[in-house]
């Protein structure tokens, strides 16, 4: 029998989150795969992290309601990668499942899972999307082209597939939750301590709410995130850039020079050109220079101890409506009274 933690990361599920649950629910008796493993999911580990929304109070029913879920409570808002390590950290299990709140990740994917890290002795599983992703055309346009530039431009291996519905051997799960600094993307730092993945094909659902959790600034976050996580490639490819323009500008000096030796009255014209070249090179300068300091930023994060989460026993404690009611109700009985003749 092989016990699953399921570990959720929860920013806005107040809409969602119960219906995973009680799908994930059916799961929690033991279950046989079609390749024939027993397993069974033994907890639900939901990770609150300080969404805009009422999901506290949700989690906290559901931690009433349900016997396996456990609910773990950030400090603040931390983003999906510091909240799904939070929960791997507090897994138990022998294999850890990560998904979404919205309900596009469908449980029954599970038990094909297991099968695959089983028979392929693999320590971790990724979900392969077999449809088109429930967003709108740019999106998955924009999603698409940045995966194509992390893998040809930064070398990250075949195995990323940056996908948060997956399957990771639970021992390594909770010793990389135990080691992960500030600024670490997830799927990254898998690729450093994992040596066998595999892939199964899943069909993705649409989302259980209107508007998706990811506009494109925090998509773009979360790439720059993964950018700065693929070690010194982007330094290199900034001294690269720096190269490029060095020898640009030898040849174009050699050409100068040329013209000004072989051609009588030759007077090479330059405003147009020292402006354009002036941009180019400024431009190259300053992107290099906010490169380097992001990389520092990091390293700075790091060596300060900046968390890359905090758990706290509860969560942010909510105003007592009952109690502000009745508080509510004795001013106006009081100032009906000392209006009384």
């Amino acid at each position: 029998m092989h016990s699953v933690s399921v570990v959720v990361p929860v920013y806005r599920g107040e809409e969602t989150i119960a219906a995973l649950v009680a799908e994930l629910d059916r799961l929690t008796g033991p279950s046989t795969s079609t390749a024939g493993s027993r397993f069974a999911v033994e907890e639900i580990i939901l990770v609150h992290d300080n969404g805009p929304d009422r999901s506290d109070v949700v989690l906290q029913e559901l931690a009433n309601t349900y016997p396996q879920v456990r609910a773990v409570w950030l400090s603040r808002n931390y983003g999906q990668d510091a909240a799904t390590i939070a929960g791997m950290a507090a897994a138990r299990g022998d294999w850890i499942v990560t998904m979404d709140e919205d309900g596009q990740h469908d449980p029954g994917f599970i038990a094909d899972f297991l099968d695959a890290a089983l028979a392929s002795r693999a320590d971790l599983v990724y979900s392969k999307p077999a449809n088109t992703r429930p967003h709108g055309l740019l999106r998955n346009l924009t999603s698409r082209g940045a995966k194509v530039v992390l893998a040809t431009v930064f070398a990250f291996p075949d195995s990323t597939r940056f996908e948060s519905f997956r399957l990771i051997r639970g021992d390594i799960g909770r010793q990389l939750a135990e080691v992960a600094a500030n600024g670490v993307y997830l799927d990254v730092a898998l690729t450093w301590v994992v040596g066998s993945t595999v892939a199964v094909p899943v069909t993705l659902r649409a989302e259980g709410r209107e508007e998706s959790g990811y506009n494109y600034r925090r998509l773009f976050s979360l790439f720059w995130k993964m950018v700065l996580c693929s070690g010194t490639r982007g330094l290199r490819l900034v001294s690269m850039l720096g190269i490029t323009l060095a020898l640009a500008g030898v040849i174009m000096a050699a050409v100068v020079i040329a013209s000004a030796l072989t051609h009588d009255n030759a007077n090479p014209e330059g405003w147009a050109s020292i402006i354009v070249v002036l941009l180019l090179c400024s431009g190259a300068t300053l992107f290099s220079l906010g490169l380097i300091a992001e990389y520092l930023g990091v390293a700075l994060h790091v060596l300060v101890g900046k968390p890359l989460y905090l758990t706290v026993d509860t969560p942010t404690p909510r105003p007592d409506v009952t109690a502000a009611l009745a508080a509510q109700h004795r001013v106006d009985v009081g100032a009906e009274m000392s209006h009384r003749p």
